[in-house]
């Protein structure tokens, strides 16, 4: 029973994060950032490649947000990035607010289930102080 609840959680703690909108460059930016602040299932090696014609690329990464999020350093981005999360409304939240130590960060749209969430979010060059 124990395990079973253990699976449960970890499978809660989990965020699909997909990257699109952006050059692969700024994509290699972003999962840098978001490898920083929480693991992920991308590996650093793992570098998007840029698209090969006029087809849209959308990059993915499981996030894992079971620990506190990592203190990060602002990282920047030579264009706005779009990301979207789906995951439980817990694990989203999270997420979503560790992001915010590495880039300036607005939600753009937002839909909630009975236990999930999606969210769109604009990331940004985060200023730094002076």
């Amino acid at each position: 029973m124990k395990e079973e609840a253990a699976q449960s959680n970890q499978g809660a703690a989990r965020v699909q994060v997909q990257v699109s909108g952006c050059s692969a460059q700024d994509a290699d930016t972003f999962f840098s950032g978001l490898n920083s602040v929480f693991t992920s299932d991308r590996s650093q090696d793992d570098a998007p490649r840029p698209s090969e014609g006029a087809q849209p690329m959308v990059w993915t990464a499981t996030a894992d947000v079971s620990k506190e999020p990592a203190e990060a350093a602002p990282l920047p981005l030579t264009a706005p990035v779009t990301v979207t999360l789906q995951g439980g409304q817990w694990a989203v939240a999270r997420l979503h607010a560790g992001l915010t130590s590495v880039f300036s960060v607005e939600r753009v749209g937002s839909t909630s289930g009975d236990q999930e969430r999606e969210a769109q979010l604009r990331l940004v060059t985060r200023p730094t102080a002076a």
